[in-house]
């Protein structure tokens, strides 16, 4: 089942991802930003639309069978923004009928979670924007009793080619081409990570089975449960040299965060480098049997640039590089 979709935040990485895969699965894609100006992807339209704006986003979302809610303020904006932004996104749902899909964190879950992350449990936040998090969840899940129709994906951190500034590529690997290698936490401690392309073609299979699932339902992407270690290695594979591990500074972040409202708030999610989570995918798998995620030597050599055409020459190049 395909149809229409509006993609919210499509200059964002989620936006560009999901952009792209419902594109290649034969939707008609409504690409919405600010300025109506996104990368230019074949079959694609590109809107402005303020999500801001209730009445500009109930009028873009006319049409569409879908609305995958992308759209990502700076942590500084969250208390302010974030509730605008769902109760216009809930409204034009409720306007359109349209399915609303949304890509979301591992937040809601605070520093006493349990290792494995699972959506049957109840999230008890530990930080500012976990509660932030978790109204926003609710909020969706609140309106279904008002005919809206929602699903929730819930992913780790991302592993990505586009370099949009986040932990991966902005901080982790950025500098493995030099052979260092920084990480913000335990080596030991596992941590959720998601090939984004795959969370995008997974939110693309969740749109097409929407007739078949509950008014709100809510997945976790199990995607790759690695510790420190292990996407050291990984990383070492991709890039076919050893690496030296150095440390993030947050003691030079803690000084300054008096300063900078952004690492202020990005050393409140300090926890999550040093806690072990994983994400539980089994209602995911149920739902999506034949989707399968991209082997983690194929992700990382995708994002860290070993270029080669043809996936089987690409394993064989990172079993080479091992």
């Amino acid at each position: 089942m395909t149809g229409t979709v509006l993609i919210l935040g499509a200059n964002g990485r989620v936006g560009r991802a999901t952009t792209l895969a419902f594109a290649n699965a034969g939707w008609q894609v409504r690409a919405a930003s600010r300025l109506g100006k996104s990368a230019p992807v074949k079959g694609v339209s590109n809107i402005a639309c303020d999500v801001l704006d209730q009445a500009a986003l109930i009028d873009a979302a006319q049409g569409a069978d879908v609305i995958v809610h992308a759209v990502h303020p700076a942590y500084p904006d969250w208390a302010k923004i974030m509730p605008i932004h769902t109760a216009n996104i809930i409204a034009a749902g409720l306007a359109s009928g349209a399915t609303v899909l949304i890509s979301v964190n591992v937040y809601p879950f605070g520093e006493n979670a349990a290792v494995t992350l699972d959506e049957n449990d109840t999230p008890v936040p530990t930080t500012r924007k976990g509660v932030l998090r978790v109204t926003m969840e609710h909020a969706f899940k609140d309106a279904a009793e008002q005919g809206l129709r929602s699903v929730v994906l819930r992913s780790g951190d991302f592993i990505e080619q586009t370099k949009s500034g986040n932990w991966f590529d902005a901080y982790i690997t950025n500098k493995v081409h030099k052979g260092k290698f920084t990480y913000p936490g335990r080596m030991d401690a596992v941590h959720a990570w998601a090939y984004l392309p795959d969370v995008a073609q997974a939110m693309v299979g969740l749109a097409e089975q929407r007739a078949g699932l509950p008014a709100f339902s809510s997945f976790g992407f199990e995607g790759f449960s690695l510790t420190g270690a292990e996407l050291m290695a990984a990383a070492e594979k991709a890039v076919g040299r050893a690496l030296r591990r150095s440390y993030f500074p947050w003691p030079l972040l803690r000084a300054l965060s008096p300063f900078s409202p952004l690492i202020y708030e990005t050393l409140e999610m300090r926890y999550l480098w040093n806690t072990p989570h994983r994400i539980e995918g089994s209602a995911l798998r149920a739902a999506l049997p034949g989707f399968v995620v991209t082997p983690l030597a194929e992700a990382m050599a995708d994002v860290l640039g070993l270029v080669v055409s043809d996936r089987s020459v690409m394993r064989q190049a990172v079993g080479r590089s091992a």
